[in-house]
């Protein structure tokens, strides 16, 4: 083989990232990238503000109504550069909405992980309506499901993203998702290998450390992983955390480690698919080679390969040329080929279909609403509605959002109540509202709970956590959670609530369910994906 064609396909291992509000300085550079180094496709971000690691420098995200047509237009231009087509790929975890804006959005995994077993259908359909946007984008590859199990609380980056903590479910809803993207076309990815979920680092800033024996990771954390083997997932990424029971007791991201990925995912579990990096910008492994290049040979030699968010692709390709043995790149090059094989994009470059259907979308929300609403506290909720309100001394509280929310206009048509809102410190009043509600006994209250990150009590602010404690304390309360159930130990006194509902996303459908839950006292078939001790 001539030098040259084994630089080409050294290229194919590289993705770099690329972003949607990129500058027509960038998108040359992009293009640049491809022509001469023969890149074997592109990662795909919002923009550079918003990417994993820049969100410490507070740069402001803007925010674009076109950002989808861009982001097709993009991937249009970018493909005619291409010698070999690119494989596109980005993170959908759950949708193409995490990354772009005015697309669909689907719930998050916890969310879905309240499912009960037997709707695992509607975990499918998700994976398979996320697979037809990413198509209808001309996207092939989907950076998503995550396979770790949330067995830490205080993990502050995987949380809400992940099915849960029972080890079955998880690798059943991943499996479940996985099938879905595979029969819409898109190839999926498990992640973070060996396990993200107890960890309590966030990988994007620093390196997080496993203690756990390879028994105790075989006995949990590697399950989704060994499941997903066994279903043929498409790829696996490798997280940025340290395991030194599988490293020879050294603190290496296993993403650099030839233990973890060749002798553990390869040899033992008999792994033969494709195995990406996370992204090599990220903190806990950018700064560790002062030579550019050094990394990403790294990366590569410790058995990824592809190298995804390389920053050094030039320098990176000669590392790898200088170092790597033929039948290593062959291998590699082989898996890439595979993948770019199996969603067709080496005979049809264009690869886009079709439009995306918001009404499937919002049809398909509905009914996972209906399946994951969980009643956590029960004292005849919609009774104790229906009393109070016929001795007028029923109120609703709404957090975060105006009275004009969906909920509440659902409950409006037979409980036409008093309605007062606290939607932001500059333009709520806590006294005001305090005041006011002084002269009702029950109070039906919303928590649209403001992030799903757990940072800063999740940014509900002190006042807001005090004023829900005392009305707890001193009224018969009826609280709604839209939001992240990990929200729940935040609130003090929550166990003096009269009822208790975990309704997990502020989607309008989710609003919609509650609504009708609520008036018919119907029942509620979720049960939460992850113990939870209320305060």
């Amino acid at each position: 083989m001539t030098a040259e064609a084994l630089k080409q396909k050294v290229g194919q291992f590289f993705f770099p990232a690329v972003f949607i509000n990129d500058t027509e300085e960038n998108i040359q550079e992009t293009e640049r990238l491809i022509q001469e180094h023969h890149i074997g496709g592109l990662t795909f971000f919002h923009s550079r503000a918003s990417a994993a690691t820049n969100y410490e420098s507070k740069k402001k995200v803007v925010f674009n109504d076109d950002s989808y047509e861009k982001i097709k237009a993009l991937i249009i231009r970018y493909q005619k550069s291409a010698a070999t087509p690119l494989l596109i790929s980005i993170d959908a975890e759950w949708g193409l909405a995490m990354r772009i804006e005015k697309t669909p959005q689907y719930p998050y995994a916890i969310t879905l992980g309240a499912l009960p077993e037997n709707k695992k259908d509607l975990v499918y359909e998700v994976g398979k309506q996320i697979g037809s946007d990413l198509k209808a984008a001309g996207i092939h590859y989907n950076l998503s499901p995550l396979a770790d199990i949330n067995n830490n609380p205080n993990n502050p980056v995987i949380g809400y993203r992940s099915f849960g903590e029972n080890k079955e479910k998880v690798a059943d809803f991943a499996v479940a998702y996985l099938k879905g993207l595979s029969d819409a076309g898109i190839l999926g990815c498990l992640k973070h290998f060996p396990g993200h979920g107890n960890t309590n680092v966030d990988s994007h800033l620093g390196l997080p450390v496993l203690k756990e024996s390879l028994a105790e990771l075989l006995d949990n954390e590697l399950y989704p992983f060994i499941k997903g083997i066994e279903n043929k997932v498409d790829s696996i990424m490798i997280g940025h955390l340290a395991v030194p029971s599988l490293n020879d007791g050294k603190d290496t991201s296993a993403t650099l480690s030839k233990p973890i990925i060749e002798t553990l995912l390869r040899e033992q579990l008999g792994y033969d698919g494709l195995v990406i990096s996370d992204a090599l910008n990220m903190h806990s492994v950018s700064k560790l080679y002062a030579t550019k290049g050094q990394l990403e040979w790294e990366a590569f030699n410790a058995g990824n390969d592809i190298l995804c968010f390389a920053e050094n692709v030039p320098e990176g390709i000669e590392a790898i040329l200088k170092n790597a043995s033929p039948e290593r790149i062959e291998e590699s090059y082989h898996r890439i080929m595979k993948c770019k094989d199996k969603v067709g994009i080496l005979t049809d470059k264009a690869f886009t279909s079709g439009d995306l259907d918001f009404e499937k979308t919002a049809a398909l929300n509905f009914e996972i609403a209906q399946n994951t609403i969980t009643k956590i506290i029960d004292n005849s909720n919609t009774v104790l509605a229906f009393e109070a309100h016929k001795n007028k001394q029923l109120a609703k509280l709404s957090l975060y959002k105006p009275v004009e929310n969906t909920f509440f206009k659902t409950l409006h048509a037979k409980l036409d109540t008093p309605e007062f809102a606290f939607e932001n410190v500059e333009d709520s009043s806590i006294p005001e509202i305090k005041k006011a509600l002084a002269n009702f006994e029950t109070i039906i209250i919303s928590l649209f709970v403001p992030k799903a990150k757990p940072m800063n009590d999740f940014e509900i602010h002190t006042e807001v956590l005090d004023l829900l404690s005392q009305l707890l304390q001193t009224k018969k309360c009826i609280v709604y959670v839209f939001g992240n159930p990990y929200v729940l130990p935040v609130i003090p006194n929550l166990k003096k609530a009269s009822g208790l509902v975990q309704a997990y996303q502020d989607f309008e459908e989710f609003q919609k369910v509650a609504g009708i839950q609520f008036l018919e006292n119907g029942n509620c078939n979720g049960t939460l994906p992850v113990n939870i001790d209320i305060q």
